[in-house]
């Protein structure tokens, strides 16, 4: 599989414990060789007041980081697990601004259901995971964004 640029997304105003997680993936999909844009969703030094950025700079950067990814073919992978405005406006973003392929990854256990809106999106692959089975969802995400790059879909 080509190297791909990948903007990861996740919460940070309701997900902040999930930031060690987050920080693994990241890791798992640079070790992979892709190039990962996720500012400070994977970042531990960031709490869930957000950056010291302004807001209006946050959203120009992470627009700006998204369309890099797009340009470059690349995939957005975004953890649904924690409810999140930001996220699902990167993802609506990604999807029907720049037509990025979206890989949505869920942990059942985590919420009582996945969003229909996420689950709903016949161009949103979604994975279903266990954090304590993070071998298994890095074996899934590889295969699955090897599919995304030969432009098949389940």
């Amino acid at each position: 599989m080509m190297p791909a640029a990948i903007y990861f997304s996740g919460s940070i105003s309701g997900g902040r414990q999930d930031v060690g997680l987050y920080r693994r993936i990241v890791d798992h999909l640079e070790a992979k060789g892709h190039r990962v844009l996720a500012g400070a969703v994977a970042t531990e030094s960031v709490s869930a007041g957000g950056e010291a950025l302004g807001e209006r700079a946050i959203f120009e950067r992470d627009l700006a980081w998204i369309a890099e990814a797009a340009a470059a073919g690349g995939v957005l992978v975004a953890d649904v697990s924690v409810p999140s405005t930001g996220v699902g406006y990167e993802i609506a973003v990604a999807r029907y601004r720049f037509d990025m392929p979206v890989i949505a990854l869920y942990r059942p256990a985590h919420t009582s259901r996945c969003s229909a809106m996420i689950r709903g999106d016949a161009g949103i692959e979604t994975i279903d995971y266990d954090e304590k089975g993070l071998e298994d969802l890095f074996e899934r995400l590889d295969q699955t964004l090897e599919r995304v790059a030969a432009g098949l879909r389940e």
